[in-house]
């Protein structure tokens, strides 16, 4: 399944991935943006018809749960990324991160343990 997101979309489904199932009144209150409930409840309708979310009924509400892993959406978003910016290479990626991020040892340190054990597994 291809997921995209808006800025929007992807700033309720962070609520949803971190606070789990979540009313529309939970969910605004959890943004950083200040916005309307109905905006708040159009935004989580338009994941619901795109699949990403879904829904359980509670009373006279719906407590929305997310129906998407916050990991495949990150994985999508990512190859989209590769894809539309480094011409599909994940080295041009890479390159750009190490290159122009001012990067503590510790992060080079994990970026390199996690590049030997990807080599690791990589080996017959």
């Amino acid at each position: 399944m291809k997921i995209s997101l808006t800025d929007r979309e992807a700033d309720v489904m962070q609520v949803l991935w971190d606070h789990g199932p979540s009313v529309v009144a939970e969910v605004r209150e959890r943004l950083d943006d200040k916005l309307a409930y109905t905006t708040v409840l159009t935004v989580l309708r338009t994941l619901e018809a795109k699949g990403y979310v879904g829904h359980d009924e509670e009373g006279r509400g719906h407590r929305y749960f997310a129906s998407v892993k916050q990991q495949a959406a990150r994985k999508n978003a990512l190859q989209h990324l590769t894809d539309k910016l480094f011409k599909g290479s994940a080295e041009l990626l890479f390159s750009h991160l190490v290159s122009d991020q001012k990067l503590s040892p510790e992060q080079i340190k994990r970026m390199r343990e996690l590049l030997a054990e990807r080599s690791d597994k990589e080996k017959p």
